[in-house]
């Protein structure tokens, strides 16, 4: 038992281990950003890869502690170019072809010497063997240990208590409920002015089909998830926690789970709603544990962000330099390829019995930009400049074809749910915050239409998603929930807490 113990131990399970660590560090360091499914795929490559690496390097070398030695040398290479290059080229403003060639020759001059180190005759390895896998083994666990405590964190009690005042007619029938967030998606005179492209048309068909359009509408924040913890919550965010009232705090967690976890979603399921959600690639925005999550496959589709991201960490991000892949249109796949799902799915979703409340985050036209005006697919590096960044007028002519291409999308969804419920649905389509590169003021500037059968008298042209789900369960559950001020409140990338009132200018016509 002891000698099998020790040949367990003394074999070099290292380089598998080693393979499976990077992997996971990635997948820890991002938590919040991606789900640990994202992880799944990548981690079973890499460690089949090092498992074959292995094979073949036993086979030319005849030794395994040689080959398992070598593997996990390069696997460590491997995996530190991208930090190593990014580390490097931070500082500078625009790519430094030189630095590439420089640390892409120096890193097979390590891979060389890492050969030549391993395959020294005098040089013998069975003895680092059981040290290495203690190392690979802690490493592994550590990361591990981290996964697995995001994961089991209880997340009861972190959104508001349900306010179960409601008094519903009796014989009310209950109407679903569709809620579409539409990222960055501007009021009119907003795209008239900044992009000069005339949204009437859009406009007069949702109106055509019964929708109100608050014509001076603005958002509450100007940040997606401030903005959605808000509107999901009915609430501000500084009367939902003091941990929002604090200027200097950065920590988004809290906030993620209010989102998921909002009063109106405990509300509606406690009178017998059935949640529905869609993935959307942004794993805070994702209520994955809906009673209904809809997703295309993760396992058996395109690369996804986080397997993007990894890829980044190795010296495979040069296959991008040399135009014979592109990460940007790799990334862009996935987005088309959720939101074409979104869309494919409304048949289904107006047909199943309710009552639901789905919620439906749309990524267009916010970037990256991936849809033509008839969606056509587009390379979403065609509108990056060489930093990386969006030019003012590459961002317009990308923002303006989506916007396009979604008013076509959302009209057909629109049209389906209300000609195919049993029951006239509620719709909201808004935008969560405007578009980017505007002055202060007209970020919050947003589309903000309600379909709302019986009942579009209690709406009003200055209305803020606040005030939305307010007005719907006074409308339609017996509610007796008072309209809040409709107030907008800016705040900085990194610091979302530090709110600085803006005002509502805007007349209406």
């Amino acid at each position: 038992m002891k000698d099998k113990l020790s040949r367990f131990t003394q074999f070099p399970w290292y380089p598998f281990l080693f393979g499976a660590f990077p992997v996971l560090a990635l997948l820890v360091n991002n938590l919040g950003q991606v789900k640990w499914i994202a992880g799944v795929r990548p981690l079973a490559l890499t460690i089949v890869a090092s498992i074959f690496i292995v094979l073949v390097l036993r086979l030319a070398l005849g030794d395994i502690h040689r080959a398992s030695f070598l593997t996990m040398l390069w696997m460590l290479l491997f995996f530190s170019y991208g930090h190593i290059h990014l580390l490097l080229q931070e500082e500078k403003t625009e790519p430094d072809p030189d630095l590439t060639l420089l640390l892409a020759a120096m890193w097979l001059f390590l891979a060389l010497l890492a050969f030549w180190w391993a395959t020294r005759p005098r040089l013998r390895f069975e003895n680092s063997a059981r040290a290495l896998n203690i190392i690979t083994f802690g490493l592994t666990l550590f990361t591990t240990g981290q996964l697995v405590y995001w994961l089991s964190t209880p997340q009861e009690d972190t959104g508001p208590s349900p306010d179960p005042a409601l008094n519903i007619p009796a014989g009310q029938s209950l109407p679903d409920i569709y809620y579409f967030i539409v990222d960055s998606y501007g009021r009119s005179d907003l795209l008239a002015s900044a992009y000069h492209y005339d949204n009437s048309e859009f406009i007069d068909h949702l109106r055509g089909l019964g929708f109100y359009v608050a014509e001076c509408s603005q958002s509450n924040y100007v940040r997606t998830d401030v903005s959605l913890a808000s509107s999901l919550n009915m609430d501000y965010l500084q009367n939902m926690d003091e941990m929002f009232t604090d200027i200097d705090n950065t920590n988004r967690r809290l906030l993620w789970e209010v989102l998921k976890h909002s009063q109106l979603r405990q509300v509606l399921e406690s009178i017998g709603y059935e949640t529905f959600a869609f993935a959307t690639g942004f794993s805070w925005s994702e209520v994955d544990d809906a009673d209904v999550y809809l997703t295309p496959s993760p396992l058996w589709s395109g690369l996804t962000e986080f397997e993007i991201l990894l890829f980044e960490t190795t010296p495979l991000r040069h296959l991008e330099d040399l135009d014979i892949i592109s990460l940007k249109q790799l990334e862009g796949q996935r987005f088309r390829e959720r939101t074409l799902f979104i869309f494919d799915s409304m048949d289904g979703l107006a047909r199943m019995p309710g009552p639901k409340f789905v919620f439906i985050h749309i990524i267009p036209p916010h970037p990256p930009f991936v849809f033509g005006p008839n969606g056509e697919e587009l390379n979403p590096q065609d509108f990056l400049n060489e930093q990386n960044q969006y030019p003012a007028r590459e961002y317009a002519e990308g923002y303006v074809s989506q916007a396009k291409f979604i008013n076509a999308q959302l009209e057909s969804a629109a049209a389906t749910l209300i000609n195919e419920s049993a029951t006239p649905p509620v719709i909201i389509i808004q935008g969560d915050h405007g578009p980017w590169m505007q002055p202060d003021n007209r970020r919050f500037w947003i589309l903000n239409a309600y379909n709302l059968p019986d009942h579009q008298d209690a709406l009003y042209q200055t209305i803020s998603p606040v005030n939305s789900f307010r007005v719907v369960l006074n409308a339609y559950l017996g509610g007796s929930y008072e309209l809040l001020e409709d107030i907008s409140y800016f705040s900085p990338a990194k610091r979302p807490y530090d709110l600085k009132a803006i005002p509502n200018l805007c007349t209406g016509r």
